[in-house]
């Protein structure tokens, strides 16, 4: 190449002959279910060498969520998020979430 030509990086086709992109919408459907038709599992984690008790998925509604979560971080006394349907437990608390949980109506897999 000479020096003062420019470098055409026009190949295939343009957007403007109809080509388009279509974003393919998800069709998720979230159903809302009492407590006692959950069952939930537990992961655990670890993040930043600190483990992490996960349990889910719940099919709770983003504020019935928050208040349920709000009250175990209380009776468990630790730090925790709800995310995706899933609740994080700062420690490897697994038996004592299980215990509260169970008290509030949920059940889980064996």
């Amino acid at each position: 190449m000479s020096r003062g030509t420019k470098l055409s990086l026009d190949l295939g086709a343009s957007w403007g002959e109809g080509w388009s992109v279509e974003e393919e919408k998800s069709s998720k459907t979230f159903t809302l279910l009492d407590p006692s038709a959950h069952r939930l599992v537990f992961q655990k984690e670890k993040r930043k060498g600190k483990i992490v008790t996960l349990v889910g998925p719940f099919s709770l509604t983003e504020e019935e969520a928050q208040k349920t979560l709000s009250v175990l971080k209380k009776s468990l006394a630790c730090g925790g998020a709800y995310k995706e349907g899933w609740m994080e437990f700062q420690g490897d608390i697994s038996p004592k979430v299980r215990e509260h949980l169970e008290k509030l109506g949920f059940k889980f897999k064996k």
